[in-house]
């Protein structure tokens, strides 16, 4: 597996209402996981109603659509484009696997912060493995690998001035 390049911190300062990340790629800081996967547009509102995954079948056609997405990104060089798909594609796996574990979708009970009965919904376990490999795929992409560690080395605070 290749190594991780470690991201700066997602900025939540940003307004997001006003910043196009696609004419400010500059702007945009991968953080962890799915941060900012609800925020960053005009990816937010590109990739969104394709984001699906109720059953297998849907999430099958769901995650083939933003796989396709993240390769249209991918040629034309739009890093965010493919880092917004690729959390996307995690978001799909992740909140299958929620559902999957937790009917309803509660981690938690209401007030006590405990951990509800786990479940398992085989529909939703398999939503979240179709997911899941399209994940892996648009990740461990090579060309998405180099954008993402010139991306990161262009915008990091610790980035030496040229």
């Amino acid at each position: 597996m290749p190594r991780r390049t470690a991201a700066p911190p997602f900025d939540y300062d940003l307004d997001f209402t006003t910043v196009d990340f696609r004419t400010n790629p500059e702007l945009y800081r991968v953080g962890k996981g799915e941060q900012g996967v609800l925020l960053v547009e005009p990816y937010k509102t590109e990739i969104l109603p394709h984001w699906r995954f109720a059953t297998p079948e849907i999430a099958q056609e769901s995650s083939e659509s933003i796989f396709a997405m993240f390769l249209a990104y991918k040629s034309s060089d739009d890093f965010v484009g493919m880092d917004m798909a690729r959390k996307f594609l995690q978001m799909g796996w992740t909140r299958a696997r929620r559902y999957a574990n937790h009917r309803g979708g509660r981690k938690y009970a209401k007030g006590t912060g405990h951990e509800l009965p786990r479940t398992e919904d085989p529909v939703k376990a398999e939503s979240a493995r179709i997911f899941y490999t399209r994940y892996v795929e648009a990740r461990e992409d090579p060309e998405y690998q180099r954008l993402k560690a010139e991306h990161i080395a262009k915008t990091s605070t610790d980035a030496a001035p040229d």
